[in-house]
C-alpha cells in the first residue's frame, strides 16, 4: 500500500485529482469506479478544472459509481445520480450512456444488484476506483458486519452513517434507510483502489482500517488484502495510523 500525507483538504484533492488524471491519459477508454459524499467534491473540481483549462477529455472513460440510495430519484439533489451529474458528469465531456448508478427506484432491489453485477463484468471491472472511507469503516454503503459481502446488494443502513447524512437532509427522517451497494467483491477486483480522507474525525477509521486486523466489523480493512491500494490522506486523518 502506498500512503500519500497532505497538509489539507486542498492538497489531498489536488493529489486524488492527479491519480484519476493519469489514469485517464494512460488509458483514455478506461473504467472509473467514482464515489460520492462531501470527499470527492473537491478533486472532482480540479478534473473539471483541468477538462476546461487543459484538455482533460472524459470522451472515452466509463464509469461505475458504488451506490445509490433507494427510493430516490435521479433528480432529487440527495441521489447520488445527480450528485455526479452536478459535481462532475455535465462539467465534462463524458457521454452519459457510458456512466453507470445503480437504479435506486427499481421495483425487484435484487434483479438491480444481479443488472449491475453483470455491467461490472462487463467492464471488465474499475482500473481505479475512488473510495471514501466512513466512520464506522465501511466503503460504499458495504456496512459493518459477521461477514463479507461480494456481490452488489441492497443493505440498511446503520444509525451511525444515517446520522452522518443526515445533515445533506432537511431532516432526519428524510435520510433513506437503504441503498444499492458494489459488493466488496466488485470493489477488490478493481485494478487499482485509490482511498481518500480527510479529517480528525476519520483518523479512528483509518487506523482500524490500515493498521488493524482484517474484519468484516471494519469493512474497509478487506483492503489491506488487494495488490494495489493509495490511501491520500491529510495529517489530521493519519494522525492515529503509525
Amino acid at each position: 500500500m502506498q500512503i500519500y500525507r497532505t497538509e489539507n483538504y486542498e492538497a489531498m484533492s489536488e493529489k486524488v485529482a492527479a491519480l484519476i488524471a493519469a489514469q485517464i491519459i494512460a488509458r483514455p477508454d478506461c473504467v472509473l469506479g467514482l464515489a460520492t459524499g462531501s470527499t470527492p467534491i473537491g478533486a472532482y473540481a480540479r478534473l473539471v478544472e483541468w477538462h476546461r483549462e487543459g484538455g482533460l477529455s472524459f470522451a472515452g472513460v466509463r464509469t461505475v459509481n458504488l451506490d445509490e440510495y433507494r427510493g430516490l430519484t435521479p433528480n432529487h439533489d440527495q441521489s447520488y445520480r445527480y450528485f455526479m451529474q452536478t459535481n462532475l458528469f455535465d462539467h465534462v465531456d463524458v457521454d452519459r450512456a457510458n456512466t453507470n448508478v445503480p437504479d435506486g427506484l427499481a421495483a425487484d432491489p435484487a434483479a438491480e444488484c444481479a443488472r449491475y453485477d453483470r455491467v461490472l463484468r462487463d467492464l471488465g471491472y474499475a482500473d481505479l476506483q475512488l473510495l471514501g472511507l466512513g466512520h464506522n469503516g465501511h466503503i460504499g454503503f458495504n456496512e459493518p458486519g459477521p461477514a463479507f459481502v461480494l456481490p452488489t446488494h441492497m443493505v440498511d443502513l446503520t444509525e451511525s452513517t444515517i446520522n452522518a447524512n443526515a445533515r445533506l437532509f432537511s431532516s432526519r427522517d428524510e435520510v433513506p434507510r437503504q441503498a444499492l451497494t458494489m459488493g466488496i467483491g466488485g470493489i477488490m477486483r478493481a485494478k487499482r483502489v485509490v482511498v481518500a480522507v480527510s479529517g480528525a474525525d476519520k483518523a479512528e477509521a483509518v487506523a482500524r482500517a490500515f493498521a488493524g486486523p482484517v474484519t468484516p466489523e471494519v469493512p474497509a480493512s478487506v483492503l489491506q488484502l488487494h495488490p494495489d491500494v493509495v490511501l491520500v490522506a491529510d495529517a489530521a486523518a493519519l494522525s492515529k495510523l503509525n
